[in-house]
């Protein structure tokens, strides 16, 4: 019946912790016997953590003038008389404020990735002391992240084209107008799922997903890159994310996946060997010949 359905502003309050203990057990035995509602549901907490995290600390900090201006300019009415009426007034634009960053922190929902990038980048960790700063022009990198964050737990549709599709390396060339490998990586125990194809700025990346027998999932995103681009092998950790990137003449590579740092750099590496572009590696520096004997 109709009216035994669960909505989705009920799952969201359960999410949020709303519910009376009557409801709340009513949502728990709905999810138990819908796996899809679960998973959906999982997601959305997992999203309303990420923000939450990102956002720690931010009550703390000072309000940006602009948006204080802002604030304070739509809030004080014209005809406010005296220092008390001000007061209240700026109260309310202060609660305001408190208001709308209470609703970022609880808000789950995909819009939030585009909103990662900026606050990403300053957790960004590089490989050692002392390494160059990242360049500016690394928002690929976070847009590789937030594609996988998106995909890889999808369970049924984690991919727009399956590995068994012959014409996915062939269509992925065409539309990012970069030559498309499907990686082999079974000598580190993944597979190729498959891929798709995604926005990236101003033009078009490509996904490849690949899954060990585990059922741990990693991504490679590929795409063009802006020309000057930084082409250094770099690391970056983003909570339990780990991700690898580099650029080499006419592509640019991202592989990001939950795993140990060791174990990616593998996946890195084979990645790496098996792209048509990858610089040889310098021959071995020929063995000193050996002295003359003298002769008598």
């Amino acid at each position: 019946m109709d009216s035994d359905r669960i909505t989705p502003e009920q799952l969201s309050a359960w999410v949020d912790g709303e519910l009376d203990a009557a409801e709340h057990a009513r949502v728990e035995a709905w999810l138990r016997q819908h796996p899809e509602d679960a998973e959906m549901v999982r997601q959305w907490a997992a999203d309303r953590d990420a923000l939450r995290a990102l956002l720690t600390g931010a009550d703390d900090e000072p309000l940006p003038a602009a948006l204080g201006e802002t604030v304070w300019r739509g809030a004080a009415p014209s005809q406010a008389p005296g220092a008390a009426a001000s007061g209240r007034w700026r109260i309310a634009g202060v609660a305001g404020v408190a208001a709308l960053v209470g609703a970022l922190a609880g808000g789950a929902g995909v819009w939030q990735w585009q909103q990662r990038p900026s606050a990403l980048q300053a957790q960004r960790t590089l490989p050692a002391p002392g390494a160059p700063s990242v360049v500016a022009d690394a928002g690929w990198v976070q847009r590789a992240a937030q594609a996988h964050s998106v995909y890889v737990p999808e369970p049924r549709h984690a991919v727009e084209v399956a590995a068994q599709e012959e014409h996915l390396a062939r269509w992925l060339t065409r539309r990012i107008e970069v030559p498309v490998t499907l990686f082999d990586l079974s000598a580190e125990g993944f597979v190729l799922v498959g891929g798709r194809l995604l926005p990236d700025g101003a033009g078009r990346s490509a996904q490849l997903m690949y899954q060990d027998g585990e059922g741990r999932r990693v991504t490679l995103y590929l795409r063009k890159p802006e020309p000057g681009s930084e082409t250094a092998f770099r690391w970056e950790q983003q909570g339990e994310l780990g991700l690898f990137y580099w650029v080499e003449p006419g592509a640019g590579f991202a592989l990001v996946g939950a795993l140990p740092r060791e174990r990616l750099l593998a996946l890195a590496q084979a990645v790496y060997r098996q792209h048509p572009g990858a610089l040889p590696q310098a021959p071995a520096a020929p063995a000193p010949a050996a002295p003359p004997r003298p002769t008598s």
